[in-house]
């Protein structure tokens, strides 16, 4: 490590875990790897606990590991070279594309790779209180939807979701709430109908537990359209079978729309041998960790999606055809993510020599610059 990372580790404080080597590192993987995820008590953080485990056992590299409580503390010190890799959320999309959190002046397009994502039993979805007579998500119309206020990723998938059944904000009563948990006490105490989360919160349990109970609107694979349309809202979305939450029959499930979670990627210029080191012992050694911790076993082979809108890295590929998973229409999928990357920072590069100093102006304006380029190219704009 650096002396600008020990500094860093020592300064915030942040550093919770360290994982003595029990052997000697080998030639392909480095003596240590730094890492931020979600916050000490999530599942993404222990997933990543157990994982180091068993890339420390087969290599003897060191992890330490740094909880960040939101999208730009997991993602800074990844943006800085502090860390090696982030297991994030759906903010690492947000910030391959330069937008939301990301189209400020401090930020814009980063070099994004993904080495492996978790498809857990658990899902997104959009919980409804049961008494609000809503079947379908075009049954949404006319009904109170919580916007969470800073959440842009809740918020765009909350679009998504309404886009499926055919509505927007416009068919919806928008209730602003100040944070996550206020918006389903809203919905518990009638004030609100509906919001989006994660099937297992805590939140939507104690939708569930309260008198107006939940329902999960599905998403039925044979409505072309409406996949479609969330689609061109929020490309990031796959459909996925949950069989766990508040209200959930595991046996039954039910179809929804999800992304991965967590998403552990890295930069593009990640040394190629600790990605094929990290992608393998994952991979090969799946049996070890995949009960070690809520929502390990999201990272088995069968729940990656191969044309995703993230590029893996070269590494991840290179192992990927070693095994002979990857196909050429992968390969064309993950050259033409890359050439959308490369537009979108070369884009950026010119745009910054001449932008507003105002910060909203310079947001705008990138927007805008971002949207025309894609559009030239002809490539999804989507922001």
């Amino acid at each position: 490590m650096n002396n600008q990372s020990q500094r860093y580790f020592a300064a915030t404080g942040l550093l919770i875990a360290t994982l003595t080597a029990s052997t000697l590192a080998s030639a392909e993987m480095p003596d240590a790897l730094n890492w931020t995820a979600y916050g000490t008590g999530t599942s993404g953080h222990a997933q990543i606990m157990a994982i180091g485990q068993v890339v420390q056992k087969h290599s003897g590299t060191q992890f330490r590991v740094i909880p960040g409580e939101n999208d730009i503390l997991r993602m800074t010190p990844l943006k800085s070279g502090r860390v090696d890799l982030c297991a994030c959320g759906i903010a690492s999309y947000y910030g391959s594309e330069g937008v939301m959190m990301f189209a400020g002046r401090n930020w814009g397009p980063q070099p994004i790779r993904v080495i492996s994502t978790s498809m857990a039993s658990f899902g997104l979805g959009m919980a409804v209180a049961g008494d609000a007579q809503v079947k379908t998500l075009a049954d949404l119309k006319g009904k109170r939807l919580a916007y969470i206020r800073g959440d842009d990723a809740l918020n765009k998938a909350a679009e998504a979701y309404l886009a499926f059944g055919g509505l927007t904000w416009d068919d919806v009563e928008k209730l602003i709430f100040p944070g996550y948990n206020s918006a389903f006490n809203g919905i518990i105490s009638g004030r609100a109908d509906a919001a989006i989360t994660t099937t297992i919160t805590p939140a939507a349990q104690r939708l569930a537990a309260s008198p107006r109970g939940v329902t999960w609107p599905e998403l039925p694979l044979s409505d072309s359209a409406g996949w479609k349309r969330m689609g061109d809202v929020a490309p990031y979305f796959q459909p996925h079978r949950v069989t766990s939450g508040a209200g959930i029959d595991a046996k039954r499930g039910y179809q929804s729309a999800s992304y991965p979670y967590p998403i552990m990627v890295a930069n593009a210029d990640l040394e190629y041998e600790t990605a094929y080191g990290l992608i393998k012992t994952m991979v090969e050694n799946f049996d070890s960790y995949k009960d070690a911790a809520p929502g390990a076993a999201g990272y088995a082979l069968k729940n990656q999606n191969m044309m995703w809108v993230v590029p893996f890295h070269d590494a991840v590929v290179a192992y990927y055809r070693e095994i002979n998973i990857w196909t050429e229409a992968m390969q064309a999928h993950q050259n033409q993510l890359v050439k959308r990357q490369q537009l979108l920072s070369e884009t950026w590069d010119t745009y910054v020599i001449s932008a507003s100093q105002d910060e909203e102006v310079f947001r705008q304006g990138w927007l805008a610059t971002r949207a025309q380029a894609l559009t030239n190219a002809d490539m999804p704009v989507v922001f």
